[in-house]
């Protein structure tokens, strides 16, 4: 099993990256969960699949009835539950986290999650997660068991240093992924390439591509068009291809 996490901060391109990931793996392989881990939820949009379900509503109703299953095996409630949360899309899996709406402590409940979780991720051969926006799944491990980290920017300052602090984080938590890598996106001339790739270099992180600004992903998110839909002459279309065969071939 490969698991591909992609993160960053909020708004750099990260949903994307994350749905063509989906796109263009789910085509060699009929074995992929997808998962969007950001509470905003934009990953089914981005993909163009409607979800029913979200583990933050099971978690909700197992916060409220956890009282009333008595001798009930609590972790098997919950797996039956997240099984009916699972969308089954065409060639992959979608399961949304969402996030819990009352208040109160969520700990022993996601205690279980994750426990459920990693059994759950067993049957797949590509596992692929739109993480939360920032550092905060860091220092929680939320992803410590991801294979790959994709970290998503652009050229704002805020980005790029969120994307070195993410660098410095799985450092210094001692994160041992196989590898950490760098998607520049919106990227609009030569002269901010070079830039880009200054950045990678100095920081020590590996540059995987570089996604030209497209005026086409522009007007697809204006209209509130799945971005799989993207057109396939498109260069973040075509760059995209290259960066799911990184791991295809994995």
């Amino acid at each position: 099993m490969t698991t591909v996490a992609v993160t960053g901060k909020g708004g750099t391109g990260k949903t994307l990256v994350s749905a063509l990931l989906i796109h263009f793996i789910s085509k060699k392989s009929n074995k992929v969960l997808a998962v969007d881990a950001d509470p905003d939820s934009n990953l089914a949009d981005a993909l163009g699949v409607e979800v029913e379900k979200t583990l933050g509503e099971i978690r909700e109703l197992f916060q409220t009835s956890r009282d009333e299953m008595g001798t009930m095996n609590k972790e098997q409630w919950l797996e039956g539950k997240i099984y009916e949360a699972i969308c089954e899309c065409k060639g992959y899996d979608l399961l949304v986290m969402g996030r819990p709406e009352g208040e109160g402590c969520y700990c022993f409940a996601n205690s279980l999650l994750r426990g459920v979780l990693k059994k759950l991720t067993r049957h797949y051969e590509y596992v692929v997660i739109d993480s939360e926006a920032g550092l905060e799944h860091f220092s929680r491990k939320t992803i410590d068991s991801a294979d790959y980290v994709l970290i998503v920017t652009d050229m704002s300052k805020k980005g790029l240093a969120t994307a070195k602090r993410i660098k410095e984080l799985t450092k210094e938590l001692k994160l041992n992924f196989k590898d950490i890598m760098l998607i520049a996106n919106r990227i609009a001339n030569e002269a901010a390439e070079q830039r880009i790739k200054k950045f990678a270099d100095e920081e020590g992180i590996k540059l995987l591509e570089i996604l030209p600004y497209d005026e086409k992903v522009v007007e697809l998110d204006l209209k509130g068009i799945p971005i799989v839909n993207l057109d396939e002459k498109s260069g973040v279309y075509r760059r995209m291809s290259k960066v799911a065969e990184v791991f295809l071939k994995g």
